[in-house]
């Protein structure tokens, strides 16, 4: 085939492909069978391979994921993307409608629109050519993912019309995305991702376009940078205009004259909100008028002519079929609520932490109890109360055991808690949870080594403690159940590369009492090697910051252990890093952040930062993370769904930022 004819026929093929995709994730009405585009998009993608100069820049072929990353670059977005204020009730919704009246006047309309729980996404295209893609960040800066956005089938590389506009988005993965990942993780003894939202941004976040086009994820578009560019006077029009240049748009928005019908709106999805293919969070209210917009104005962190009305936590009835009781690393009993199973929030609930015996008590909980069941913050299962009026008779008071339930030893209550502890050494559900804790992700971080593949090496007696992870074969892998080559190759990958991790990891990963990941890596940068902390007395460690007498003499105990030694030794003969990698802290006095010297609590959810990346910032510029809200508290960050802590700060008159503050602050 000669090149001219190779041209024409490429063309043929994009052109067919771009049509079928548009038809299929913009459309959802497909016109062809799924082996129909495949077999176009093969066809694509040799003829690319045998002409390469002939590959255009918005070939369908660029979904399938480009060259991996080395990091993120920042951009600066033109328009700032404010984040939005809550309304949690129909009382701050008619708030919300007579502010708006008071600057706008009387002849106001509003759009809602459904909340997508995902991530913000900006995209900016060129000449109608998708130019470059990027998250929200603190709402000026933020980072370039075009080569994951590339990846999702929905967002188009060529607009309909030659026009250069930048577009606003939420990008999600919908829930069957989600379950197929979870199941497929499960299957790998990978830890499960919480909920679509988390799935999506982590997938956004991937440096491998590769791994986020194997996310299925999905995208609706929301809006325009600066629509007074494009010519519309309404936001509804921008809309209608998006949909015209080929873009994705959510069809369930409505137009509402006056702010009853707006409550009208979001009360009939309280109840339809189940029912949708992707999460939603809320629903998203917007004056109509662009002039209206521009007179009404925004605040430093919001628009004053749109609003956010948040859902209440849903609540179900599900039946409370047994008490499960674990054993956890340190010991402690804890029991488990096994319940009948039910949708919650958008995924099936069978399982609720219930703490311990004081709270069952409390709550009055009996086996076979209906049972009122929520997720805390949507995402962590929670019995509510009990239905004590729907009782038969038949329920079963519980008691908890006198003797572990794993090694039958005799159960103790230390002075000062409300925990039942075993405290047998020997007790093999703490020595398997002590694996799984080394392995995690705040500890040694091995991926593809899970809490299914540790419990199987265990119970194959191939790992008794820690380094025997460090002794496994490929052939001990291999004879495992559902471990393939691939699998194999790629743990033993991450099992070595956790050999260079910094000494703060390794701490954390021993599970020594008392020493959490800020202590380890204070006690690390303290210390330097292993073998400095080993031989630190209590004197010394008490001197230190943040170590007090109990975590002391914990430390201190450890290191006495003939065992502990022992074990050590074996890691460093394994290769196992002993020495402290990272840079010391800048000090109060050397530092001129507004965090030197503070001490600073995180609360609630950030949207941006995970809570270690906002704690290790915020340390690295001389503050001080601590995990409870006292009067020596001189800042608190508070994300969505703060609680206790923001409501404690605000009674003790304690400065309170939001996140956008804290990463305009960390980013000076």
């Amino acid at each position: 085939m000669d090149l001219q004819t190779a041209s024409k026929k490429m063309e043929e093929i994009r052109s067919l492909l771009n049509q079928y995709g548009y038809e299929y994730y913009v459309l959802d009405t497909p016109t062809v069978p799924d082996a129909e585009y495949d077999k176009l998009m093969q066809e694509l993608l040799g003829l690319e391979e045998q002409f390469p100069e002939l590959k255009t820049v918005d070939s369908p072929s660029v979904r399938v994921g480009g060259p991996v990353l080395d990091l993120f670059e920042k951009v600066e977005h033109r328009t700032p993307m404010l984040s939005l204020g809550n309304a949690f009730n129909e009382g701050d919704l008619r708030d919300f409608d007579r502010r708006v009246h008071q600057a706008a006047g009387d002849n106001v309309s509003y759009v809602a629109e459904l909340k997508i729980d995902g991530l913000a996404v900006s995209l900016r295209y060129e000449d109608g050519l998708f130019a470059q893609g990027a998250t929200r960040g603190d709402g000026t800066i933020g980072e370039d993912i075009t080569a994951n956005l590339k990846t999702i089938n929905a967002i188009p590389l060529r607009l309909r019309e030659n026009v250069s506009i930048e577009v606003r988005g939420e990008a999600y993965m919908p829930k069957r995305s989600f379950e197929s990942l979870n199941k497929q993780r499960e299957a790998r003894g990978e830890e499960l991702f919480a909920n679509p939202r988390n799935a999506a941004a982590g997938s956004l976040r991937q440096l491998d376009p590769k791994i986020a086009a194997s996310r299925k994820l999905d995208v609706f578009l929301y809006g325009i940078g600066n629509p007074n560019e494009v010519g519309v006077v309404s936001h509804s029009e921008g809309l209608d205009y998006l949909d015209q240049l080929g873009f994705k748009t959510n069809k369930e928005r409505r137009k509402c004259a006056t702010i009853e019908e707006v409550i009208e709106y979001v009360n009939s999805w309280v109840d339809k909100r189940p029912t949708l293919p992707y999460e939603i969070d809320g629903i998203v209210i917007k004056v109509d008028s662009l002039a209206q917009q521009a007179a009404l104005g925004t605040t430093a962190k919001s628009p004053r002519w749109a609003i956010a009305y948040k859902f209440p936590a849903e609540e179900v009835v599900t039946t409370l079929l047994e008490i499960e009781l674990s054993v956890g690393r340190t010991g402690v009993i804890t029991p488990t609520a096994i319940l009948e199973p039910v949708k919650v929030a958008g995924t099936t609930v069978q399982r609720a932490s219930l703490h311990n015996e004081d709270l069952i008590r409390e709550k009055d909980i009996k086996i076979g109890d209906k049972v009122v069941v929520k997720k805390a913050g949507d995402i962590i299962p929670e019995v509510v109360n009990v239905l004590a009026d729907q009782r038969t008779g038949d329920e079963v008071d519980f008691h908890m055991p006198t003797h572990c339930p794993e090694c039958e030893s005799e159960l103790v209550r230390l002075e000062g808690e409300v925990a039942l502890r075993c405290i047998n050494p020997k007790c093999p559900a703490q020595i398997r949870e002590g694996l799984i804790h080394f392995v995690s992700r705040d500890a040694m971080n091995i991926d593809g080594l899970g809490e299914k593949v540790i419990s199987q090496l265990f119970a194959e007696k191939l790992i008794s403690d820690v380094a025997d992870i460090y002794k496994l074969t490929r052939e001990q892998l291999l004879a495992l159940e559902r471990m393939g080559e691939k699998s194999v190759t790629n743990l033993l990958k991450a099992i070595e590369a956790s050999k260079d991790n910094s000494l703060e990891r390794l701490l954390f990963g021993l599970g020594i009492r008392l020493v959490g990941a800020k202590a380890a890596k204070t006690l690390a940068q303290q210390f330097m090697t292993m073998n400095q902390l080993a031989q630190a007395t209590k004197e010394e460690l008490t001197s230190i910051n943040e170590i007090g007498d109990k975590m002391a003499d914990s430390i201190v105990s450890f290191f006495e252990q003939e065992e502990a030694g022992e074990l050590i030794h074996e890691l460093a003969n394994a290769g196992v890093n002993m020495e402290y990698k990272g840079a010391k802290p800048v000090s109060a006095e050397e530092s001129n952040s507004l965090f030197a010297g503070k001490t600073v609590v995180l609360t609630g959810k950030l949207e941006q930062l995970s809570r270690n990346e906002a704690k290790e910032k915020i340390e690295a510029l001389g503050g001080n993370v601590a995990g409870s809200v006292s009067k020596k508290t001189h800042l608190v960050i508070a994300g969505e769904d703060a609680g206790s802590k923001l409501t404690k700060a605000q009674e003790l008159g304690i400065e309170v930022w939001d996140e956008e503050r804290l990463l305009v602050e960390l980013n000076k």
